[in-house]
């Protein structure tokens, strides 16, 4: 197909999808439910076609030598999809946002004023490799009754298309409006732009993917944009930790699923515990096969073979069995570099001194700040979300995990007995 020919066929699914999202408001919580449970169902009943559709991806994935990383994140089996399925199925459970009364006052002239969230509408989302984005966008979308217009990488095309129709058509038989879902079936560049550039069309865009991607979209949209830039994310060793708790959790932060955006990257340490918890963290990272890139303290405490750490590693998202460390002088020195270096995405820190980990948690300018937790815990499931649309590194509209509420807009009921204004 030519350029032009693409650009339209987009449009016209765009079309599509805003006539869908008229349909969708209509929809009662109970129907959506079973739409959602229909889906699920067919998910798992399309199991053979749907991994042999990931065999195709694979196969190409590898011949085109993708990261091992990349490659995990791309694979099908039984096991995730019938997660997949559950995950939709959780979100069927979750209560429904739509309809909410935030607030309700009424006025000195008897106005009665009621804010309630609505459907933002048609929602674009941009991704990249992980097959199960679709579901978990779709699924989200649909239950605070938005219209979904997909768009995957070429890596997972086969994948993508096969889940998008199980969704549609295990959807539509118990009662989904046509073209609720959407998947873009073009992998060329030019289609991202396209449908960035659909204003009239689609409501909000969602990059979810590698800088490249997230900044191209930015560059083009006109429409909001909801983005996740990189996750580099930082543990905080104060004098006073625990050390044990500590080397728990840096290498559960880094080593429990490494290729993920809330995986741990950087571990900064006090000063005055290097030459007891370098060497303790140093044969844990080492028994998990970690390449540690560390300072210089901590290349000569840390007991194991190290790499010298360049000014380009403290803000590089590894993805990988990598992490940077270094040693610092305090806890300002610690919120220092991590509002430098950082993504403002996750950042943790491990102290027994509550007001310390207070100031921690109110001067890191992170989505999410933890206390004596992994990085890891920054998800959408485990904030009792459901499956989770994104990570936001942006302050406006959502920030950190979004779930249901994230995907909603509200308006403004205004009830009145006659009043005109004077």
């Amino acid at each position: 197909m030519t350029d032009s020919e693409i650009q339209a066929a987009i449009h016209e699914m765009g079309s599509r999808a805003r006539a869908a999202s008229r349909e969708l408001v209509k929809l009662s919580t109970g129907q959506k439910n079973s739409i959602l449970l229909a889906m699920a169902d067919e998910i798992q009943a399309r199991e053979e076609s749907i991994l042999a559709e990931n065999a195709k991806d694979l196969a190409r994935a590898e011949e085109n030598g993708l990261s091992k990383a990349m490659l995990d994140r791309l694979t099908l089996d039984s096991k995730r999809l019938t997660a997949i399925a559950q995950a939709v199925r959780d979100v069927a459970a979750l209560p429904d946002p739509v309809g909410e009364v935030l607030t309700e006052w009424t006025q000195p002239n008897g106005l009665h004023i009621t804010k309630k969230r609505v459907p933002i509408g048609v929602i674009g989302i941009i991704f990249e490799s992980r097959p199960n984005v679709t579901t978990d966008a779709a699924s989200l979308c649909f239950k605070t009754g938005n219209a979904t217009l997909l768009r995957g990488g070429s890596e997972a095309i086969h994948s993508n298309v096969a889940l998008a129709a199980a969704l549609q058509a295990g959807g539509e038989r118990a009662g989904l409006p046509a073209d609720s879902v959407q998947l873009i079936p073009f992998t060329d560049r030019a289609s991202v732009e396209h449908m960035a550039r659909m204003d009239q069309h689609l409501d909000l865009i969602i990059p979810r993917g590698g800088k490249g991607l997230i900044e191209k979209v930015v560059a083009t949209a006109r429409m909001p944009v909801i983005k996740h830039y990189d996750g580099v994310c930082h543990v905080y060793v104060a004098a006073d930790a625990d050390q044990e708790m500590a080397a728990d959790i840096i290498v559960n932060a880094k080593t429990q699923k490494p290729g993920v955006c809330n995986a741990l990257e950087t571990i900064l340490v006090h000063r005055d515990i290097a030459a007891s918890f370098y060497p303790l963290i140093g044969q844990r990272l080492a028994a998990a096969k970690v390449e540690v890139h560390a300072d210089t303290e901590a290349q000569s405490l840390l007991g194991v073979t190290s790499i010298p750490a360049t000014e380009q590693d403290w803000s590089t998202e590894w993805l990988d069995l990598i992490l940077s460390a270094k040693t610092v002088s305090g806890l300002d020195e610690a919120i220092t570099h991590i509002n430098r270096y950082g993504s403002h995405h996750t950042d943790s820190i491990i102290t027994r001194d509550r007001a310390a980990a207070e100031r921690f948690q109110h001067e890191v300018d992170s989505a999410v700040v933890l206390h004596n937790a992994s990085t890891r815990f920054n998800d959408g499931g485990e904030f009792g979300f459901g499956a989770e649309i994104g990570i936001s590194t942006d302050k406006l509209h959502a920030r950190g995990p979004m779930g249901l509420a994230e995907l909603c807009s509200y308006k403004y009921l205004v009830d009145g007995s006659g009043q005109i204004r004077k």
